[in-house]
Protein backbone atom coordinates (compact mmCIF):
# COMPACT_ATOMS: atom_id res chain seq x y z
CA UNK A 1 0.00 0.00 0.00
CA UNK A 2 1.31 3.49 -1.33
CA UNK A 3 2.64 5.84 2.01
CA UNK A 4 0.70 9.20 2.26
CA UNK A 5 2.79 11.56 1.08
CA UNK A 6 1.79 15.35 -0.01
CA UNK A 7 4.69 17.01 -1.53
CA UNK A 8 7.40 15.37 -3.35
CA UNK A 9 10.35 16.75 -4.39
CA UNK A 10 11.55 15.99 -7.94
CA UNK A 11 15.26 16.62 -8.93
CA UNK A 12 16.99 15.80 -12.24
CA UNK A 13 20.63 15.37 -11.42
CA UNK A 14 23.72 15.55 -13.48
CA UNK A 15 27.08 15.57 -12.03
CA UNK A 16 26.18 17.29 -9.16
CA UNK A 17 28.41 15.61 -6.65
CA UNK A 18 29.71 19.32 -4.92
CA UNK A 19 25.77 20.54 -4.86
CA UNK A 20 23.76 17.44 -3.63
CA UNK A 21 24.51 17.53 0.02
CA UNK A 22 24.28 21.18 0.47
CA UNK A 23 21.01 21.20 -1.82
CA UNK A 24 19.41 18.12 0.74
CA UNK A 25 20.01 19.96 3.79
CA UNK A 26 18.33 23.11 2.31
CA UNK A 27 15.51 21.46 1.53
CA UNK A 28 15.56 19.22 4.24
CA UNK A 29 15.23 22.19 7.07
CA UNK A 30 12.61 23.92 3.93
CA UNK A 31 10.43 20.81 4.00
CA UNK A 32 10.24 20.51 7.94
CA UNK A 33 8.76 23.86 8.02
CA UNK A 34 5.92 22.82 6.03
CA UNK A 35 4.77 20.11 8.63
CA UNK A 36 3.89 17.67 6.32
CA UNK A 37 4.74 14.87 4.88
CA UNK A 38 7.14 14.54 2.21
CA UNK A 39 9.54 13.08 -0.03
CA UNK A 40 12.73 13.67 -1.88
CA UNK A 41 12.52 11.91 -5.50
CA UNK A 42 16.48 12.49 -7.00
CA UNK A 43 16.96 11.25 -10.36
CA UNK A 44 20.65 10.70 -11.35
CA UNK A 45 20.77 11.21 -15.52
CA UNK A 46 23.72 8.87 -16.09
CA UNK A 47 26.36 11.30 -14.53
CA UNK A 48 29.99 9.92 -14.50
CA UNK A 49 31.29 11.43 -11.34
CA UNK A 50 30.32 10.37 -7.76
CA UNK A 51 26.74 11.75 -7.29
CA UNK A 52 25.08 8.17 -7.95
CA UNK A 53 26.76 6.89 -5.26
CA UNK A 54 25.96 10.06 -3.00
CA UNK A 55 22.36 9.65 -3.68
CA UNK A 56 22.71 5.82 -3.15
CA UNK A 57 24.18 6.96 0.62
CA UNK A 58 21.39 9.18 0.76
CA UNK A 59 18.92 7.10 0.78
CA UNK A 60 20.81 4.36 3.35
CA UNK A 61 20.57 7.65 5.45
CA UNK A 62 17.00 8.81 4.89
CA UNK A 63 14.10 6.97 4.25
CA UNK A 64 12.34 9.89 2.47
CA UNK A 65 15.05 10.27 -0.27
CA UNK A 66 14.04 7.83 -3.44
CA UNK A 67 17.02 7.66 -5.64
CA UNK A 68 16.02 7.23 -9.46
CA UNK A 69 19.53 6.16 -11.32
CA UNK A 70 19.34 6.15 -15.59
CA UNK A 71 21.33 3.65 -17.19
CA UNK A 72 23.07 6.47 -19.16
CA UNK A 73 22.21 9.89 -19.61
CA UNK A 74 19.31 10.32 -21.63
CA UNK A 75 18.80 14.03 -20.87
CA UNK A 76 16.97 16.48 -18.25
CA UNK A 77 13.38 16.60 -20.12
CA UNK A 78 13.53 12.53 -19.74
CA UNK A 79 14.91 13.01 -15.72
CA UNK A 80 11.96 15.42 -15.01
CA UNK A 81 9.53 12.94 -16.23
CA UNK A 82 11.68 9.80 -14.40
CA UNK A 83 10.69 12.12 -11.67
CA UNK A 84 6.47 12.84 -12.13
CA UNK A 85 6.53 9.24 -12.67
CA UNK A 86 7.93 8.09 -9.61
CA UNK A 87 6.52 10.83 -7.36
CA UNK A 88 3.95 10.35 -4.96
CA UNK A 89 2.95 13.52 -3.75
CA UNK A 90 -0.61 15.14 -3.89
CA UNK A 91 2.06 18.32 -5.10
CA UNK A 92 4.58 17.50 -6.89
CA UNK A 93 7.53 20.15 -6.93
CA UNK A 94 10.27 20.18 -9.60
CA UNK A 95 13.57 21.93 -8.57
CA UNK A 96 17.26 22.46 -10.41
CA UNK A 97 20.27 21.25 -8.70
CA UNK A 98 22.82 24.27 -8.69
CA UNK A 99 20.44 25.92 -6.05
CA UNK A 100 20.01 28.97 -8.49
CA UNK A 101 16.15 28.16 -7.29
CA UNK A 102 16.08 29.10 -3.58
CA UNK A 103 14.74 26.32 -1.70
CA UNK A 104 12.96 28.15 0.28
CA UNK A 105 10.75 29.46 -1.91
CA UNK A 106 8.80 26.20 -2.08
CA UNK A 107 7.11 27.39 0.78
CA UNK A 108 5.56 30.17 -1.00
CA UNK A 109 4.19 27.64 -3.78
CA UNK A 110 2.90 25.30 -1.26
CA UNK A 111 1.12 28.68 0.37
CA UNK A 112 -0.67 29.26 -3.76
CA UNK A 113 -1.30 25.47 -3.59
CA UNK A 114 -3.46 25.32 -0.55
CA UNK A 115 -4.82 28.73 -2.01
CA UNK A 116 -6.24 26.38 -4.95
CA UNK A 117 -4.24 27.51 -7.71
CA UNK A 118 -2.84 23.73 -9.30
CA UNK A 119 -0.13 24.90 -11.27
CA UNK A 120 2.47 27.82 -9.44
CA UNK A 121 5.57 28.32 -11.40
CA UNK A 122 8.64 30.53 -10.25
CA UNK A 123 8.84 33.43 -12.07
CA UNK A 124 12.50 35.20 -11.91
CA UNK A 125 12.83 39.03 -11.22
CA UNK A 126 16.56 39.10 -10.96
CA UNK A 127 19.28 36.74 -11.87
CA UNK A 128 22.84 36.76 -10.34
CA UNK A 129 25.63 35.36 -11.57
CA UNK A 130 24.98 35.39 -15.07
CA UNK A 131 27.01 36.38 -18.23
CA UNK A 132 25.33 39.33 -20.69
CA UNK A 133 25.13 36.52 -23.16
CA UNK A 134 23.46 34.17 -20.73
CA UNK A 135 20.99 36.73 -20.25
CA UNK A 136 20.54 37.49 -23.77
CA UNK A 137 20.12 34.21 -25.48
CA UNK A 138 18.09 33.29 -22.37
CA UNK A 139 15.93 36.80 -23.28
CA UNK A 140 16.18 35.62 -27.18
CA UNK A 141 14.58 32.05 -26.07
CA UNK A 142 11.26 33.52 -24.74
CA UNK A 143 10.81 35.91 -27.21
CA UNK A 144 11.07 33.16 -29.41
CA UNK A 145 8.86 30.79 -27.58
CA UNK A 146 5.99 33.24 -27.02
CA UNK A 147 6.02 34.74 -30.64
CA UNK A 148 6.21 31.50 -32.47
CA UNK A 149 3.89 28.87 -30.55
CA UNK A 150 0.48 28.59 -29.46
CA UNK A 151 1.22 28.66 -25.49
CA UNK A 152 1.06 31.56 -23.34
CA UNK A 153 4.54 31.01 -22.00
CA UNK A 154 5.58 32.95 -18.83
CA UNK A 155 8.96 35.15 -19.77
CA UNK A 156 11.62 34.05 -17.03
CA UNK A 157 10.68 30.38 -15.93
CA UNK A 158 12.38 27.78 -15.81
CA UNK A 159 11.49 23.85 -14.32
CA UNK A 160 11.00 25.51 -10.88
CA UNK A 161 7.24 25.19 -10.03
CA UNK A 162 4.84 22.88 -7.95
CA UNK A 163 2.32 20.80 -9.86
CA UNK A 164 -1.04 19.75 -8.27
CA UNK A 165 -1.18 15.43 -8.40
CA UNK A 166 -4.23 15.56 -10.87
CA UNK A 167 -1.93 17.69 -13.07
CA UNK A 168 0.92 15.57 -13.13
CA UNK A 169 -1.54 12.93 -14.04
CA UNK A 170 -2.48 14.37 -16.89
CA UNK A 171 1.32 15.18 -18.07
CA UNK A 172 1.99 11.40 -17.52
CA UNK A 173 -0.03 10.64 -19.62
CA UNK A 174 0.61 12.42 -22.46
CA UNK A 175 2.43 9.60 -25.14
CA UNK A 176 5.02 12.38 -26.62
CA UNK A 177 8.62 11.59 -26.49
CA UNK A 178 10.10 14.82 -27.49
CA UNK A 179 8.76 16.78 -24.52
CA UNK A 180 8.93 20.31 -23.00
CA UNK A 181 8.21 20.15 -19.92
CA UNK A 182 7.71 23.91 -19.27
CA UNK A 183 5.36 24.13 -22.44
CA UNK A 184 3.42 21.13 -21.48
CA UNK A 185 2.59 22.39 -17.88
CA UNK A 186 1.13 25.40 -19.29
CA UNK A 187 -0.70 23.58 -22.11
CA UNK A 188 -2.44 21.83 -20.25
CA UNK A 189 -4.23 24.04 -18.59
CA UNK A 190 -5.70 24.19 -14.67
CA UNK A 191 -5.46 27.23 -12.43
CA UNK A 192 -2.22 28.66 -12.73
CA UNK A 193 0.00 31.70 -11.40
CA UNK A 194 3.27 33.00 -11.02
CA UNK A 195 5.08 33.44 -7.49
CA UNK A 196 8.67 35.91 -7.86
CA UNK A 197 11.28 35.68 -7.02
CA UNK A 198 15.15 36.25 -6.97
CA UNK A 199 17.29 33.52 -9.07
CA UNK A 200 20.84 33.24 -7.01
CA UNK A 201 24.24 32.59 -8.65
CA UNK A 202 25.16 28.36 -9.36
CA UNK A 203 26.19 27.22 -5.87
CA UNK A 204 28.91 25.23 -7.46
CA UNK A 205 30.55 23.54 -10.72
CA UNK A 206 29.31 24.51 -14.20
CA UNK A 207 25.86 25.17 -16.27
CA UNK A 208 24.81 22.60 -17.71
CA UNK A 209 22.70 24.03 -19.90
CA UNK A 210 25.24 25.72 -22.58
CA UNK A 211 24.22 27.94 -25.95
CA UNK A 212 23.75 24.69 -27.72
CA UNK A 213 21.61 22.87 -25.54
CA UNK A 214 19.12 26.11 -25.04
CA UNK A 215 19.08 25.87 -28.76
CA UNK A 216 18.28 22.34 -29.14
CA UNK A 217 15.41 22.94 -26.60
CA UNK A 218 14.23 25.50 -28.75
CA UNK A 219 13.89 23.42 -31.43
CA UNK A 220 12.22 21.05 -29.36
CA UNK A 221 9.91 23.30 -28.44
CA UNK A 222 9.09 25.23 -31.64
CA UNK A 223 8.44 21.91 -33.18
CA UNK A 224 6.08 20.75 -30.09
CA UNK A 225 4.10 23.12 -30.26
CA UNK A 226 3.95 25.44 -32.97
CA UNK A 227 3.40 24.51 -37.46
CA UNK A 228 4.95 28.24 -37.82
CA UNK A 229 7.90 26.63 -39.18
CA UNK A 230 6.30 24.90 -41.98
CA UNK A 231 4.43 27.97 -43.07
CA UNK A 232 7.91 29.61 -43.52
CA UNK A 233 9.25 27.33 -45.59
CA UNK A 234 6.08 27.44 -47.58
CA UNK A 235 6.09 31.19 -47.49
CA UNK A 236 9.54 31.07 -48.56
CA UNK A 237 8.45 28.95 -51.90
CA UNK A 238 5.63 31.54 -52.73
CA UNK A 239 8.42 34.21 -51.97
CA UNK A 240 11.03 32.70 -54.67
CA UNK A 241 8.19 31.17 -57.04
CA UNK A 242 6.90 35.16 -56.93
CA UNK A 243 10.80 36.62 -57.46
CA UNK A 244 10.77 34.54 -60.71
CA UNK A 245 7.19 34.98 -62.60
CA UNK A 246 8.12 38.53 -61.76
CA UNK A 247 11.51 38.43 -62.82
CA UNK A 248 11.63 35.98 -66.38
CA UNK A 249 9.13 38.64 -68.42
CA UNK A 250 11.30 41.66 -67.24
CA UNK A 251 14.89 39.28 -68.61
CA UNK A 252 13.32 38.68 -71.75
CA UNK A 253 12.35 42.55 -72.31
CA UNK A 254 15.69 43.46 -71.75
CA UNK A 255 17.06 40.84 -73.37
CA UNK A 256 15.25 41.96 -76.67
CA UNK A 257 16.08 45.26 -75.93
CA UNK A 258 19.80 44.55 -76.12
CA UNK A 259 20.36 45.44 -72.54
CA UNK A 260 23.73 43.50 -71.52
CA UNK A 261 22.89 43.74 -67.36
CA UNK A 262 21.72 39.88 -67.43
CA UNK A 263 24.67 38.34 -69.98
CA UNK A 264 27.07 35.31 -68.27
CA UNK A 265 26.63 33.40 -66.05
CA UNK A 266 26.64 35.57 -62.49
CA UNK A 267 22.91 36.21 -62.26
CA UNK A 268 22.14 32.51 -62.89
CA UNK A 269 24.54 31.82 -60.24
CA UNK A 270 23.14 33.78 -57.73
CA UNK A 271 19.36 32.64 -58.65
CA UNK A 272 20.41 28.96 -58.51
CA UNK A 273 21.85 30.13 -54.98
CA UNK A 274 18.90 31.51 -53.63
CA UNK A 275 16.51 28.42 -54.96
CA UNK A 276 19.06 26.12 -53.41
CA UNK A 277 19.09 27.89 -49.78
CA UNK A 278 15.16 28.13 -50.05
CA UNK A 279 15.12 24.35 -50.58
CA UNK A 280 17.60 22.98 -48.20
CA UNK A 281 16.30 25.45 -45.64
CA UNK A 282 12.88 24.15 -46.36
CA UNK A 283 13.98 20.50 -46.47
CA UNK A 284 15.67 21.26 -42.80
CA UNK A 285 12.56 22.45 -41.58
CA UNK A 286 10.47 19.34 -43.16
CA UNK A 287 13.11 16.74 -41.34
CA UNK A 288 12.73 18.31 -38.27
CA UNK A 289 9.25 17.10 -38.11
CA UNK A 290 9.84 13.96 -39.71
CA UNK A 291 12.48 13.30 -37.33
CA UNK A 292 10.04 13.63 -34.34
CA UNK A 293 7.42 11.23 -36.30
CA UNK A 294 10.26 9.08 -36.27
CA UNK A 295 11.14 9.27 -32.85
CA UNK A 296 6.91 8.63 -31.88
CA UNK A 297 6.95 5.90 -34.52
CA UNK A 298 10.06 3.68 -33.01
CA UNK A 299 8.40 3.83 -29.61
CA UNK A 300 11.23 3.58 -27.54
CA UNK A 301 10.97 4.56 -23.60
CA UNK A 302 12.41 8.32 -22.81
CA UNK A 303 14.59 6.32 -20.30
CA UNK A 304 15.98 3.19 -19.02
CA UNK A 305 16.05 3.01 -14.96
CA UNK A 306 19.18 0.88 -14.01
CA UNK A 307 17.95 1.63 -10.19
CA UNK A 308 14.83 3.02 -8.55
CA UNK A 309 12.48 2.66 -5.75
CA UNK A 310 9.14 0.39 -5.59
CA UNK A 311 5.82 2.83 -6.28
CA UNK A 312 4.15 1.18 -2.73
CA UNK A 313 7.42 1.94 -1.01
Amino acid sequence: MKKSIEISVVVPMFNEKDTIMELYSQISEVMEKTKKSWEFVIVDDGSTDQTPEMIRELAKKDDRVRPVIFARNFGQQAAVKAGLDYSRGEGVVVIDADLQDPPEVILELIEKWEEGYEVIYAQRTEREGESFLKLLTAKMFYATIQRLTDINMPMNTGFFRLLDRKVVDVINQLPEKNRFFRGLSIWVGFKQIAVPYKRKARFAGETKYPFSKMFKLAITAITGFSFFPLQVAMYLGFISSGIAIITIPVVIIMRMLGNQAFLGQASTLIAVLFLGGVQLVSLGIIGEYIGRLYDEVRGRPMYIVREAPDMDE
